[in-house]
């Protein structure tokens, strides 16, 4: 089998790699289509549909995609779900909801876990505020890193740093979109020990966050409240700051314990 074409940079992957590549790239776009067509996916993905077809069948043949016999579409199948609940157990995510819905209910905003997944974060548990004006990010939602609040405490008190090319893509007039820009930010995140979003990512959003480490002092998730800036203003901010720094400690603890 061939190598496969250049990778950016004129690297050529890893024999393997590409199949492996292609089979986590069809299982991510059920992350937003519940059910789909390997044509589908073959659209989406960029790939032929011959290889949509050969990919799909075998996550099929092995439980990660389930499969309607009527419409012919696939989705995320059981062994996808196991998979996904005992990742969820083992990292300790699922002993820590009850901090998390204590820090919604003592606020009533909503409130979200999330980890590092390369240059994004992606939300690992989420409680949505008891407001009916709210913004809510489902589990499996994926933020640009350098845009949201966990994002930006997860660079500031952890080891890697963003890889993505400048200037950083912007998605509304706060948005930092430089590495300069960042690292300063980062600093300032470092220093007072928590990590504020000021409409970064959507207009009339904010968040804070703070980290949540393990056993070993490293820092592997992020724990925020989010909401409209109506709610999030700098009278308000202090208040919601003190209670994330409350839970991430709380948090801290319980997780040690659990390691």
């Amino acid at each position: 089998m061939p190598a496969g074409p250049p990778e950016p940079g004129g690297h050529r992957p890893k024999p393997g790699t590409q199949t492996v590549d292609r089979s986590v790239a069809v299982l991510r776009t059920f992350e937003d289509a519940a059910r789909q067509t390997p044509t589908e996916i073959a659209h989406r993905l960029g790939l032929s549909v011959s290889t949509a077809h050969r990919i799909v069948h075998a996550l099929h043949a092995t439980g990660m995609l389930g499969r309607d016999p009527q419409t012919e579409r696939y989705f995320l199948g059981p062994t996808a779900a196991i998979l996904g609940r005992l990742a969820l157990e083992r990292m300790g995510t699922t002993l820590l909801q009850p901090e998390l819905t204590a820090l919604r209910d003592g606020t009533g905003e909503a409130v979200s876990l999330g980890v590092r997944a390369g240059d994004e974060v992606a939300v690992l548990l989420h409680l949505p505020s008891t407001h009916p004006l709210r913004y809510d990010q489902p589990p499996g939602d994926r933020n640009p890193i350098h845009t949201c609040a966990m994002g930006k405490t997860l660079l500031a008190f952890g080891d890697d740093q963003v890889a993505m090319d400048e200037p950083y893509r912007r998605f509304t007039p706060s948005t930092l979109t430089t590495r300069a820009e960042l690292e300063a930010e980062l600093a300032r995140i470092r220093e007072r020990g928590y990590s504020v979003n000021d409409e970064e990512r959507l207009a009339g959003v904010r968040a804070v966050a703070a980290p949540v480490r393990d056993g070993a002092g490293r820092t592997f998730a992020a724990v925020a409240l989010q909401g409209p800036s109506v709610r999030f203003g700098d009278d308000r901010m202090p208040e919601l700051t003190e209670a994330v720094l409350k839970a991430a400690t709380r948090l801290t603890d319980l997780h040690r314990h659990l390691s």
